[in-house]
């Protein structure tokens, strides 16, 4: 993680990000509602800040909004394409698969980071995080192509971590 990142800093960036939120939701800037929402923001991240962010208001740097977004990206892709290729085996079951789990070992050093990783995997149709151990990752995976650990990790997290490490490392 680096850097300490100071309470004010993650209790800013988390009421920003809660008010954006009611933003979203409430879908007006009527006045009553902006004000609620900044009052009902503001107390939810004064319980909640500690917890919710490991970088605070760090994450908007423009080199890190611009690997945000390369990673946005990236996901939508690999996300496309795995489900056509989920898409084609439902349709066509004659399709051979090879199930099985797999592991491989991330270089990702931030608690967050690992959990997106994990998470991306996961909405990846084919694939599925069974489990993390330090920094160890168990895939259950629709289509095993390898079982070294090499191939595992370029098959299903070497394209979103090397995005991850730019942001969070």
């Amino acid at each position: 993680m680096g850097t300490k990142v100071s309470k004010l800093n993650k209790f800013t960036y988390t009421w920003l990000i809660l008010f954006l939120v009611w933003l979203g939701f409430t879908s007006t800037f009527a006045f009553a509602e902006v004000v609620t929402g900044i009052l009902l923001s503001f107390t939810v991240a004064i319980f909640s800040y500690n917890s919710f962010t490991y970088d605070g208001l760090k994450i908007f740097s423009p080199k890190r909004l611009m690997y945000i977004v390369q990673y946005f990206f990236v996901f939508m892709l690999a996300l496309i394409k795995a489900n056509i290729d989920v898409a084609k085996i439902v349709i066509n079951p004659k399709l051979p698969i090879n199930p099985g789990i797999v592991e491989f070992d991330s270089k990702l050093k931030s608690p967050f980071a690992k959990l997106i990783l994990a998470n991306s995997i996961t909405l990846t149709p084919g694939t599925i995080t069974v489990d993390i151990i330090d920094n160890k990752y168990f895939i259950h995976w629709l289509y095993v192509t390898g079982t070294d650990q090499e191939t595992t990790y370029k098959e299903i997290a070497k394209q979103f971590e090397d995005i991850l490490i730019k942001i969070y490392n």
